[in-house]
């Protein structure tokens, strides 16, 4: 039920699987939907860390928040955690072992591609 329930929510991104590896299919088919339904809770919890953080985000020029943003998601340990737990809790019970079995390069594409999300947003 949940499970169902869970693709549901998520939206339709037209993509062409033909020559992608598991991992590829992993990503085009369940990360990049649960990071497009999650985009508006993604840029909130980013806003809040800003504003946590005191600094001086909006006074940067765009290739410094650029680097911020990066250097934030990729190096802030809690907080990439946190991001991270927004889209692994949208995972079906089916999709976690294959996640749990290539949890490193899937945490770095999921990473890398948050990154690129909130860079676009700012």
């Amino acid at each position: 039920m949940r499970d169902a329930q869970l693709v549901a929510l998520r939206p339709q991104i037209p993509l062409d699987n033909n020559q992608a590896t598991p991992i590829e299919l992993f990503q085009n088919e369940t990360v990049r939907p649960i990071l497009k339904l999650q985009h508006t809770l993604i840029i909130a919890v980013f806003k809040d860390y800003i504003t946590l953080r005191k600094n001086a985000f909006h006074q940067m020029i765009e290739a410094q928040k650029m680097h911020f943003i990066e250097h934030s998601i990729k190096t802030d340990v809690k907080f990439k955690n946190r991001l991270l737990g927004i889209v692994i809790g949208h995972f079906t019970e089916a999709e976690y072992p294959f996640f749990h079995q290539y949890e490193t390069e899937l945490t770095r594409r999921i990473t890398d591609l948050i990154v690129l999300r909130v860079q676009a947003a700012f």
